[in-house]
């Protein structure tokens, strides 16, 4: 408890506690007190209404609406990610804060207003921009090089395989071949001359000393390609100095089928040459440029007016509950006309929640609605609504310093209890908790009962 923390802990002489809102009504007040009026306090958690007659809380007709700042804050951060769900992370409760208290505002006639915003023009006027943090040099230049490296030992790691593989089909290939000639070389050593001879025939050979030198090309190419192979499995990291392609072992049964192949892609060149540039003109000339600063911005339209509406209206957010209008209806409709009439002259607007522009002339909007015609009422607006709390505290210590009126004594701690209050006009009630009266004890037994005490005792 505060009282014991105070007294027992610090050895504070005395205390007094009080109402935030009614300390804000005290610092702010027009005339001599006592004064009666309608205070609204609108806070982080919960706005009030608080009828002051006479300078004293009236407690039994007080209401409380539970949405304030926080509910705002977390509904505009909800608005918000829905509409730009690529800066979820970006759209963080206290950004939202800030946007609330800087670029919100009470809408006189709020469907009136969104009205308004359906006009394009009216759209581009009063549309607030909010840039969102970003790093050109991060995304620009650190991701690109990873992203470019990446990609690179990709394509080398890629090519790697592709040459091994080539390497090992060439090897099988040329193994074949050179198999098939050494056989067609040892019906010669056997003296199979007619074998041998047909054998030649096939290969489009003429003589002996032509297929020796068919096979000593074909041993030389098998040996160099097993090198190749095994130093490609040694190196781990190559690096690629030279970009020339290697100039392939000539093949005396596939090179004129190569030759004809490259006559008949070379026909077509020119013509893939020309139509080329014509269709890779308009796809560059579409492709938009990407701006990445105005991809971190907020548009903040129709949410300035949407967030700080809940406290009128409940329920866009889905609260069964009555919004600041139908509450001030209510408390005043509590007390005859002539209370009213007095607690309307000064209807006091107080806590951080209320700092929003035009707040003023809607509850000036909506008491003109309520109220009998012609008649009469005055808003007024805390000069600080968030510390004018404390200036107000300060004003009612300095001024009751040396009264006991409010202030709460060790003596008292002693004897009442922490949880006494003593009342003062910006305190709270206090309402003394009654314990509940414990029954008799049932008589004792007789035959336990003391013969030297008193027979009351006993009851």
């Amino acid at each position: 408890m505060m009282s014991e923390l105070l007294f027992e802990c610090y050895q504070v002489p005395k205390v007094s506690y009080g109402v935030d809102s009614l300390y804000s009504f005290y610092h702010n007040r027009r005339q001599n007190w006592p004064c009666s009026g309608l205070v609204i306090s609108s806070g982080y958690q919960c706005t009030h209404i608080l009828p002051v007659l006479e300078g004293r809380l009236d407690a039994k007709n007080c209401k409380r609406i539970n949405l304030g700042g926080c509910q705002a804050a977390v509904y505009l951060q909800r608005l918000l990610q829905l509409k730009y769900p690529g800066h979820f992370a970006a759209i963080t409760l206290s950004r939202m804060e800030e946007i609330l208290h800087e670029h919100s505002y009470i809408a006189q006639d709020y469907i009136e207003e969104l009205q308004k915003w359906r006009c394009p023009e009216y759209y581009e006027d009063n549309v607030h921009k909010m840039q969102l943090p970003f790093s050109n040099k991060l995304l620009g230049s650190t991701v690109a090089s990873e992203e470019k490296q990446e990609k690179r030992q990709q394509q080398l790691r890629r090519l790697q395989e592709l040459n091994a593989r080539r390497r090992e089909e060439k090897l099988q290939l040329d193994q074949e071949r050179l198999d098939r000639l050494l056989y067609v070389q040892e019906l010669l050593e056997d003296g199979q001359m007619d074998q041998f001879h047909k054998a030649l025939v096939e290969l489009n050979m003429d003589s002996a000393e032509e297929l020796q030198s068919y096979i000593n090309k074909l041993s030389l190419s098998v040996e160099q390609t097993k090198q190749k192979i095994l130093q490609s499995e040694v190196n781990i990291e190559v690096d690629v100095v030279d970009s020339k392609p290697e100039t392939p072992d000539l093949d005396p049964l596939g090179s004129e089928q190569s030759l004809e192949d490259v006559e008949s892609i070379n026909e077509f060149e020119p013509l893939f040459a020309e139509e080329q540039p014509e269709v890779e003109k308009p796809v560059a000339a579409v492709q938009p440029v990407f701006n990445l600063a105005e991809y971190h911005q907020l548009f903040l339209g129709t949410e300035r007016i949407r967030a700080p509406e809940i406290v009128f209206q409940p329920s866009l957010i889905g609260e069964d509950q009555a919004g600041i209008a139908e509450t001030m209806q209510y408390v005043l409709e509590r007390y005859s006309k002539e209370q009213q009439a007095i607690l309307v002259q000064n209807v006091f607007l107080t806590g951080g929640n209320t700092m929003y522009p035009g707040l003023k002339a809607r509850i000036q909007k909506e008491l003109l609605e309520m109220r009998p015609f012609q008649s009469s009422f005055q808003v007024s607006l805390a000069s600080s609504p968030v510390l004018d709390a404390w200036y107000g505290a300060r004003d009612w210590a300095v001024e009751h310093m040396n009264r006991e009126e409010g202030w709460i004594s060790r003596k008292d701690y002693e004897e009442k209890g922490g949880e006494y209050l003593k009342e003062h006009c910006a305190s709270n009630v206090y309402v003394p908790i009654r314990l509940p009266k414990q029954a008799p004890r049932a008589a004792e037994a007789p035959g336990r009962a003391s013969g030297t005490g008193n027979p009351g005792e006993q009851a």
